[in-house]
């Protein structure tokens, strides 16, 4: 053996018992939750509007919510000049891990409140209850390490809404979430997403696709930011683009809570004016 494979042998072996691989978590479910070493770093579907491919880790429970939420909406071609405003209070994404790769997640939005202006008629209030989603996370790859991630997430909504604050019509569609590490700290968040939806003008349904796409990054110490743009296209005969440039702020208060708030920005007249909002994450 030459001097210079003696050496080249030895970094190698070094570096093979140096590394430090995934451990194999595929073992963990429910009923047999992932040990709290070896538990991921908590990643959130909120505050942007793109989805995180990471799932819950198997057996643990993570609470995403509004703690408020409130939305105005006066320029709108659909609503004939009326001005409606919307408050959300406590709308909750309940997730449980059912295995390392699959969550669950049950939103619920117990109260809503909307005020209608109509020039021509009287104030117009809703409240109540609202629709009930739930949904499936799959993550294909990337949930523990690597550069990238991705997921399937099929939902349905089950129409649960009082005082007709929603459409009374069943309605679902798959989001697909991606999320790649950029260099210099950034990252980026990507998601089609694609729906089968009741129609606004006839008893049908119609499909609507939904895509976005976001960075963020660490800002300093705990604090980080994201910028986003959002666009949603129906393809029901005569119906409008709707599009947001969205911003937020996250801060890790521990590993396991995060805070943050935001806004979204209609920047096309379909779209709502402005929605500002504040929210909390924690897992167990």
């Amino acid at each position: 053996m030459n001097r210079v494979t003696l050496p080249v042998l030895l970094l190698v072996s070094t570096a093979a018992f140096a590394a430090d691989p995934a451990p194999d978590k595929s073992r963990y479910h429910l009923f047999n939750p992932t040990p709290t070493a070896l538990m991921r770093e908590m990643a959130t579907d909120r505050p942007d509007k793109t989805e995180s491919p990471i799932t819950v880790d198997a057996g643990h429970f993570q609470i995403e919510m509004d703690l408020a939420t409130f939305t105005h909406d006066k320029h709108n071609p659909d609503r004939d000049g009326k001005t409606v405003r919307t408050w959300n209070l406590a709308p909750i994404n309940f997730k449980v891990g059912l295995l390392n790769n699959v969550d669950a997640q049950f939103i619920v939005q117990p109260h809503t409140y909307t005020r209608t202006s109509d020039p021509a008629a009287d104030l117009t209030k809703q409240r109540g209850f609202n629709d009930f989603l739930v949904r499936v996370k799959w993550n294909l790859w990337g949930n523990d390490g690597g550069e990238t991630a991705f997921g399937l997430m099929p939902y349905i909504k089950l129409p649960t809404n009082h005082d007709q604050l929603g459409n009374r019509s069943v309605e679902g569609g798959l989001i697909i979430p991606f999320a790649m590490e950029l260099p210099a700290g950034w990252s980026l968040g990507a998601m089609p997403q694609f729906d089968i939806v009741r129609d606004t003008r006839s008893s049908g349904y119609h499909p609507e696709i939904v895509t976005t796409i976001s960075f963020g990054r660490d800002i300093i110490g705990n604090l980080a930011g994201y910028a986003e743009f959002f666009q949603s296209l129906s393809l029901e005969r005569g119906a409008p683009w709707v599009a947001t440039v969205d911003f937020g702020l996250t801060y890790a208060l521990t590993k396991n809570i995060q805070l943050d708030a935001g806004i979204n920005i209609g920047i096309t007249r379909a779209a709502d004016d402005w929605n500002p909002f504040v929210g909390v994450s924690w897992r167990f």
